[in-house]
């Protein structure tokens, strides 16, 4: 059951953390993301929310009584929303709780950000049929789209141990490349290292084993959205995935931001969901009128890239793409169903990954793949530098935010990766 928009959401809303009240902010009172930190020195992570600049210590403020993310996440949805509420009155100007959260609240910038949740299993998927299409169209250009994109979520299990924060470094990845001209694969760092500007919904609630996930109850499994970039090593893919798919082209690193956006905060954000005249309808198990009627969300995706000489002039980096997750062919609560359709159980913590988020306009693509086109076209950059894939030094940086007339804006934060070169 979709989140309602209830007084959590309300424009009007001001708290007394100052920076929270700024348009620009990520996190105004209306978000509250879930993410973990911890002080300088500290082994344990603090469980805490975003809110401005500062983030607010859970169990300082005597919200919760624990420690572990995974256990706040398998709240019945009705306490996680009385949580929501609590969280917002405590923030809000006026409030009598002001002094004891004022205590429990730390600046973002003087602690350590970590992964929202330990990660248990990792499944990517290619919601995006635009990204699917323009691969497509390079690997098989009589026949870019496969005959069952249309009828299923399809997705790849991926290594969940190489998923790190955001902020992270990373080395360039070793691995068997050919190319066309050669009669033998060789041994070598990747040349052709890519991004992949996706988004990462996180389970909250499991099923057992055997027990399938009905659509309109997916949605009730799911914690909330975070930034996710995949990164992927083209030619390494290209000759390693026929015939069982992505493996060492992808398991070397995955980026994900500190905060999870829930999907009570995005519940003005929804939109109807519709495929595009002359497509099938999905199966039976797969449609329903709560996910046509509120299945898609209205977030705005950015991919922004600073190279090093950038960086070393203090320049920010230029944005490459802006794409939005609307656009998606599936949705978050057909992933979830899909996934279990054969009785597979989801556990808190797991992590499905929305694959590529593309748009149907060259300059809305999610990767260098598609907006080089295979390296055929480099991409020219403010500061005279050119990129087809990624070099050593360079930093790509996702955001995405929600907007919409009545509402209070409310974003992601940054999820942020920088290559080294091969250990």
């Amino acid at each position: 059951m979709s989140a309602p928009i209830d007084e959590t959401h309300s424009p009007s809303l001001r708290s007394w953390v100052e920076s929270a009240n700024d348009p620009t902010s990520d996190f105004p009172i209306q978000n509250l993301p879930f993410g973990r930190f911890r002080r300088s020195g500290e082994i344990n992570w603090r469980l805490g929310v975003a809110i401005g600049d500062h983030v607010l210590d859970l169990r300082a403020a005597k919200l919760i009584s624990g420690r572990d993310m995974r256990l706040l996440m398998r709240m019945q949805t009705t306490a996680r929303r009385k949580l929501r509420l609590q969280m917002v009155r405590g923030l809000q100007v006026g409030s009598e709780q002001q002094t004891a959260f004022r205590a429990a609240l730390y600046p973002q910038s003087g602690v350590e950000l970590g992964l929202p949740c330990e990660i248990g299993d990792y499944t990517d998927f290619y919601t995006s049929i635009h990204h699917a299409t323009n691969i497509g169209k390079q690997l098989r250009p009589d026949n870019p789209l496969l005959p069952n994109y249309k009828w299923l979520p399809i997705g790849y299990h991926g290594r969940a141990s190489s998923i790190v924060a955001s902020g992270s470094s990373f080395h360039r990845p070793l691995g068997q490349t050919r190319l066309a001209d050669q009669d033998r694969p060789n041994l070598a760092p990747s040349r052709r290292l890519d991004y992949e500007l996706e988004l990462a919904a996180i389970i909250a609630h499991p099923n057992t084993l055997g027990d399938r996930v009905d659509l309109a109850q997916a949605e009730d499994h799911v914690f909330g959205l975070a930034l996710l970039n995949d990164w992927s090593a083209r030619d390494i893919q290209a000759w390693e995935y026929q015939p069982l798919g992505p493996f060492l082209a992808k398991s070397f690193a995955s980026t994900l931001s500190p905060w999870v956006v829930t999907l009570e905060a995005l519940a003005p954000f929804r939109e109807s969901f519709t495929r595009p005249e002359g497509d099938p309808q999905p199966l039976p198990y797969l449609d329903g009128d709560r996910n046509n009627e509120r299945g898609a969300f209205n977030i705005e995706l950015q991919v922004s890239l600073q190279t090093a000489q950038m960086r070393a002039r203090g320049y920010a980096g230029d944005q490459l793409s802006q794409s939005n997750y609307r656009s998606a062919y599936w949705t978050i609560a057909q992933l979830v169903t899909h996934h279990t359709i054969n009785g597979c159980n989801l556990r808190p913590g797991d992590l499905l990954g929305t694959g590529t988020v593309s748009g149907p306009k060259p300059e809305q693509a999610g990767s260098l793949m598609e907006l080089s086109t295979g390296g055929q076209q480099p991409i020219h950059l403010s500061n005279g530098e050119t990129r087809t894939f990624l070099e050593d030094g360079d930093c790509v940086i996702l955001h995405g935010y929600c907007q919409r007339n009545g509402f209070r804006r409310i974003g992601f934060g940054e999820c942020r990766g920088t290559v080294l070169p091969t250990a």
